[in-house]
């Protein structure tokens, strides 16, 4: 058996684009989630299926990475706004040529980060990006256009960074590293993405090592543009002696002067004080 879980509400979703990618994928059996976390179950009820596919979003990636087994292939068919994972996989950007891609493609295994027991993908954050998902969520979904896509991230990134005139005093302690104004965790290269712009926040993770750390000490109106740039470049925060780098790491431990957002490949997570960043090295077999 080979499952092709589809979220209907995606904003790439339609019913025309579901027969397409289920013919270029051939026989598959399908279910559209119905909640939030039903990917999760349905990824959890295949079993030994030869291969589960899902069409969706980034948070429906997400949901299917915390219920596939180690040795269940899986392969992620662009079907959101951003789509990053199957972006940084290299992965086309439409969905049926995605789909016909994994279908011959070869099967890797890559690392899995996890926060307080759930799993990401490709990101996490704990403070600013993840109070920017937040404002994204408010902003709704439409039945067209489902969530408003990274773009829009990028705005209310942009507004949060106003808003506070550049400024983030330290607001957690990264236990060993120091304190820190907010800390993001990275399983890859890109971070995420803006539009078509890369976001390297994190430009030395991969899928096939542990997790990287990227926490600047403290933000100023003097140093945001520097900061701003290392994102934008790629290159530059790894030695940056205001911004605490960690590489290939297996665990990081965060505590919280007080509660701060905590996101996963988008998604938040609501607030926390505490956090445990954990690898999961090859913990699961993509389709590639």
């Amino acid at each position: 058996m080979r499952l092709l879980i589809v979220n209907p509400y995606a904003s790439g979703v339609s019913p025309e684009r579901v027969s397409q990618v289920r013919a270029a994928l051939g026989d598959v059996e399908v279910h559209e989630t119905e909640h939030p976390g039903h990917a999760t179950e349905l990824a959890r009820e295949a079993g030994d299926a030869e291969a589960v596919y899902v069409f969706s979003g980034d948070g429906g990636f997400n949901e299917v990475l915390n219920g596939i087994g180690p040795e269940t292939p899986v392969g992620f068919i662009p079907g959101g706004g951003a789509n990053v994972l199957p972006r940084v996989l290299g992965l086309p950007r439409d969905p049926v040529g995605a789909a016909e891609r994994i279908r011959a493609g070869e099967i890797r295994r890559i690392t899995l980060g996890k926060v307080n027991g759930r799993r990401f993908g490709f990101s996490a954050g704990l403070g600013v990006d993840a109070e920017a998902v937040r404002r994204l969520d408010l902003r709704g979904r439409s039945a067209e256009d489902g969530r408003a896509g990274n773009l829009i991230f990028a705005w209310e990134l942009a507004r949060l960074l106003a808003e506070r005139r550049g400024r983030f005093e330290p607001t957690l302690e990264i236990l060993g590293r120091g304190r820190a104004a907010f800390a993001m965790v990275a399983n890859c290269d890109p971070y995420t993405y803006a539009g078509p712009l890369a976001v390297r926040v994190a430009p030395e993770a991969r899928f096939d090592l542990g997790l990287d750390l990227v926490a600047p000490r403290a933000v100023s109106p003097f140093t945001l543009p520097r900061l701003l740039g290392y994102a934008v470049l790629g290159r530059g925060q790894t030695s940056a002696g205001d911004v605490v780098y960690g590489h290939d790491l297996d665990r990081i431990e965060i505590v919280c002067d007080g509660p701060l957002p905590l996101q996963v490949d988008g998604e938040d997570l609501g607030d926390v004080t505490s956090a445990v960043f954990e690898a999961e090295r090859s913990a699961v077999a993509v389709l590639n």
